[in-house]
């Protein structure tokens, strides 16, 4: 970890990846794969978190959760929130294929990742 002259302490990137993330309850949600940074505002704006519980992910496929709602960092990453239940669905348009996640009851549309 680094530390700027203001006394700010700096984590890298990489210290995220491979950590197990779990709902503030304690129930597991994945591994961060991956961290997605927002260049303009120099931050984290989301963690990919993949191999995802099944029982929260409808069919274990990766997700992004925004860095807000981390809660804590360190041997794992605790999120301060986390849907009940993440579904999508997916429509293929010839070669294009546009997927839905259903967050809570709000359906919004997303960029598959694989």
């Amino acid at each position: 970890m680094m530390e700027r002259e203001d006394n700010v302490k700096l984590e890298e990137v990489t210290s995220f990846l491979k950590l197990p993330v779990y709902t503030r309850d304690g129930t597991y949600v994945g591994h961060v794969k991956n961290v997605f940074l927002d260049m303009d505002e120099k931050k984290v704006s989301s963690l990919l978190v993949t191999n995802t519980n099944p029982s929260l992910v409808e069919g274990s496929v990766d997700v992004a959760v925004p860095y807000r709602w981390v809660n804590a960092v360190g041997d794992i990453v605790i999120l301060s929130h986390f849907p009940e239940r993440v579904t999508s669905s997916k429509k293929d348009e010839g070669e294009t294929a546009e997927t839905k996640m259903n967050v809570a009851g709000e359906e919004t549309d997303i960029d598959e990742v694989k």
